[in-house]
C-alpha cells in the first residue's frame, strides 16, 4: 500500500505540473510551483511518517512480546512442574505461586525388577512364576525457585503482563482433555500494545506469518489439544 501510495503521489506530481506547464499564465507560474511545493513537502512528510512509525511499531512490538513471552515461559514451566508433583495444572496464580515458593519436586529413577507372581503361581500348583514390575525410586527433591528462577523473586508477580494495558494480568486456566491434564495461559495483543495506534494494533491482531506471532493473543498452552508450546517463534525469544 506504501509503494502504491508513493507511485501515484508521483504520476499526480508529473501530471500537476504538466497542467500547469500546459494552462497556467507564465505570471501565476511561480506562485502555483511555490504552492506545488509546498503540497509535494507535505505528502512526502505524510508518506516518511506513515512508514517510520510501522517500523518504530513493529521494533516496540517485538520487545514487548519478547518481555511477554518470557513471562510465559515462567508460567509454562512452572504448570509442568506442578503437573509433575500434583498430576494435574492448576488454574490458580496463587497456588503456582505458593507452589514455586515451598514446594519441591522429587527426582526419581524408574527400574524394572522380578517379584513372584503368587496368583500364577497357585494356579500352576506352586510351581514358582515371575512377573516384572517398575518401581520408582525418588532419590532426592529440587527446589523451584532456585532451580527455574535462579533466586530471582520473579514469580511472584507472574500473573501481570507488566505492560502495555496498566493493571493488566494473564488468563490462566486448567483442567482435562479426556484424561489428559491440559493448561493455557494467555493476554491479547491488544492488552500489550494498548497506547499504540487502534489501526497498526488490529493489523497485528490477523497477523498469519511463519515469522511472526499468529492470531490476536500470545498463547501458551491450550484447551483444545494436549499442548505445552507458544504460539511465538524461536526468535523472540533466548528461553526456549
Amino acid at each position: 500500500m506504501i509503494i502504491l501510495a508513493i507511485v501515484l503521489i508521483i504520476i499526480l506530481t508529473i501530471g500537476i505540473v504538466w497542467l500547469i506547464d500546459k494552462f497556467v499564465p507564465k505570471k501565476l507560474k511561480p506562485i502555483l510551483n511555490i504552492l506545488l511545493w509546498i503540497f509535494i513537502i507535505f505528502i512526502g512528510y505524510k508518506t516518511y511518517m506513515s512508514v517510520y512509525k510501522e517500523i518504530q511499531f513493529n521494533q516496540l512490538k517485538k520487545e514487548r512480546f519478547s518481555m511477554v513471552i518470557d513471562k510465559l515461559i515462567d508460567i509454562r514451566d512452572s504448570q509442568l512442574a506442578y503437573k509433575d508433583v500434583h498430576g494435574t495444572y492448576t488454574d490458580s496464580f496463587d497456588k503456582l505461586i505458593n507452589f514455586v515458593e515451598n514446594g519441591k519436586v522429587p527426582i526419581t529413577q524408574r527400574r524394572d525388577t522380578l517379584v513372584l507372581d503368587e496368583v500364577r503361581t497357585r494356579a500352576f500348583g506352586g510351581v514358582e512364576t515371575m512377573k516384572t514390575i517398575t518401581l520408582i525410586d525418588t532419590l532426592d527433591y529440587w527446589n523451584l525457585k532456585d532451580s527455574i528462577f535462579k533466586g530471582s523473586d520473579r514469580y511472584k508477580s507472574m500473573m501481570n503482563v507488566g505492560i502495555g494495558k496498566e493493571g493488566a494480568k494473564f488468563t490462566l486456566k486448567a483442567g482435562k482433555l479426556e484424561e489428559f491434564p491440559v493448561f493455557e495461559a494467555s493476554v491479547e495483543k491488544s492488552v500489550i500494545l494498548d497506547d499504540q495506534e487502534p489501526y497498526l494494533v488490529e493489523k497485528e491482531k490477523q497477523v498469519v506469518s511463519v515469522d511472526g506471532v499468529n492470531g490476536p493473543a500470545l498463547i501458551v498452552g491450550s484447551m483444545d489439544e494436549v499442548f505445552t508450546k507458544g504460539n511465538w517463534p524461536k526468535s523472540y525469544t533466548n528461553k526456549e
